[in-house]
């Protein structure tokens, strides 16, 4: 019986060769491709295409949300529910209602983003293929991680264990599925 594989994994002792190892996957043809870093590496997520546009599009969409309900709400008491005329202003006093619009604006775009986030990255994930991986728990000290995952088109075991190895790596190990 063999085994389901979640993918193939490099460790790497530097941030550097972490990257060539990206690029040369990238140019050997894989696409499904999957990172570990104990810090943020700006280059690296390019080179893996990993694209976060939708969040600001989230929060501004959320915001915009958010202010026209704040606005609505204080005009419906202000004008048509509850209306008083004190001292001969205007019913709908709009420079009185700009701050608490723009505090629910940014009150709504914060949670939209924080619920967006989470969502899109699927946390809180309590379980994850490569916490299988003996000395998997060094990606939060000192090493770098390349996975390749199994869904890839050109994904076949043994040639990716290959393709790997040939990468000069710490050690390579295999990234069992979860069941």
């Amino acid at each position: 019986m063999t085994q389901r594989l979640h993918g193939i994994m490099a460790e790497f002792k530097t941030p550097e060769a972490l990257m060539e190892a990206v690029k040369a996957a990238k140019r050997s043809g894989f696409t499904k491709l999957d990172a570990f870093s104990p810090f943020p590496l700006a280059d690296l997520a390019k080179e893996l295409g990993v694209r976060t546009t939708v969040i600001p599009w989230i929060a501004l969409v959320a915001a915009l949300i958010g202010a026209g309900l704040q606005y609505g709400a204080q005009y419906w008491m202000n004008v048509v529910d509850y209306p008083l005329n004190v001292g001969g202003r205007p019913l709908d006093s709009w420079p009185a209602f700009i701050p608490a619009t723009l505090i629910v604006a940014i009150l709504w775009a914060g949670a939209a983003t924080l619920l967006g986030l989470l969502l899109i990255l699927r946390l809180p994930r309590l379980h994850h293929p490569v916490f299988a991986v003996p000395g998997f728990e060094r990606a939060s000290e000192d090493r770098f991680y390349l996975c390749i995952l199994s869904v890839d088109p050109l994904f076949e075991a043994e040639a990716a264990r290959s393709f790997l190895e040939a990468l000069t790596p710490q050690a390579v190990r295999e990234v069992p599925a979860c069941d």
